[in-house]
């Protein structure tokens, strides 16, 4: 087994891979560092000079924009997503996401946001359905539409880097980056084992086998979040609201296409307990688990016949 950990997307990255050619899993971490390096650069919504910044202030400015191939898939795949939660997956609404203090490294305490301001942006209804992808040439047809790609590029990093790994010979890895992870093969004859973190106190509420080419994504209230008055204000945003999330506490999905599970379970969070079952159907996830704030546990037919809710310990990542 050999290890190696990178910090990149404001996270603590993990690739660990059962091997015997360190070499190659060392040109395989050096080559998904770079690649993650420069994710963080050009899909950064609000840092620096990147691909995305430089999207967003021309959107802002009215004017249309030719994006790299190395953007354009993301951007054509959250438009689908975004269709296909009905919306509730809304990478457009950065303004909001800022708005709230989420585009700071720690977002501030004080006081929320003002009422007026949200319901402003709220009204003015940013979404990717605004968005128009002309080959290459990206526009907006709404003024207060700006990109935020943070709830679904860390899943397709992952798929990128099991990728780099597969190329370079390693067949038996796993990614984890800040718990959301993929995985290919398994080590010693065993699968990837691995816990879903309690989004309510200490410790792992679940535990799983991974399998090969699995990726599992889990959205929760207590990874980042600004808190005033006794009051946890979440960075899963409802766009229909313009508020936090307040009535679930994390949302996990398991897919091969990690990009997929890390929108669905953002957009499980804020479709809540009526509605989460028919939004997994739209996206087509059948393996969730959601927790809502009060403790209570909810999961699809094909999640509960793999998943152990009385774990042992011993479990790797989430």
């Amino acid at each position: 087994m050999y290890e190696r950990s990178l910090y990149v997307f404001g996270t603590l990255v993990s690739v660990s891979a059962w091997t015997s050619d360190e070499a190659a899993f060392d040109r395989a971490v050096d080559q998904i560092d770079r690649r993650f390096q420069s994710m963080h650069r050009d899909w950064h919504a609000w840092r620096g000079n990147g691909e995305l910044v430089r999207l967003n202030q021309a959107l802002a400015a009215g004017e249309s924009m030719r994006v790299s191939d190395f953007l354009l898939p993301l951007l054509i795949q959250g438009k689908a997503l975004y269709d296909a939660s009905d919306g509730l997956f809304n990478p457009a609404i950065g303004r909001l996401i800022a708005l709230w203090g989420f585009h700071d490294d720690e977002p501030s305490g004080g006081l929320p946001p003002d009422p007026g301001a949200i319901a402003k942006l709220v009204d003015a209804a940013p979404g990717m359905d605004d968005v128009s992808i002309e080959g290459h040439r990206i526009r907006a047809t709404n003024p207060w539409i700006a990109l935020d790609l943070g709830a679904y590029a860390k899943g397709h990093a992952l798929n990128v880097a099991i990728r780099i790994l597969h190329e370079l010979g390693i067949d038996n890895a796993i990614v984890n980056a800040g718990g959301d992870l993929c995985v290919s093969g398994g080590h010693g004859g065993r699968p990837w084992h691995i816990g879903v973190r309690h989004p309510q106190g200490e410790g792992v509420i679940a535990s799983l086998d991974a399998r090969d080419g699995e990726c599992v994504l889990t959205s929760g209230n207590y990874e980042r979040y600004r808190e005033y008055a006794g009051v946890r204000y979440a960075h899963i945003i409802d766009p229909r609201s313009g508020y936090p999330v307040a009535h679930i506490a994390s949302a996990t999905v398991i897919a091969r296409n990690g990009a997929l599970a890390d929108a669905a379970a953002t957009a499980l969070s804020v479709a809540g307990a009526p509605l989460w079952q028919r939004i997994a159907g739209r996206m087509g996830v059948d393996e969730v688990m959601l927790v809502d704030g009060d403790g209570r546990v909810y999961l699809t037919p094909a999640m509960k016949r793999r998943i152990d809710l009385t774990p042992t310990g011993g479990a790797r990542g989430k």
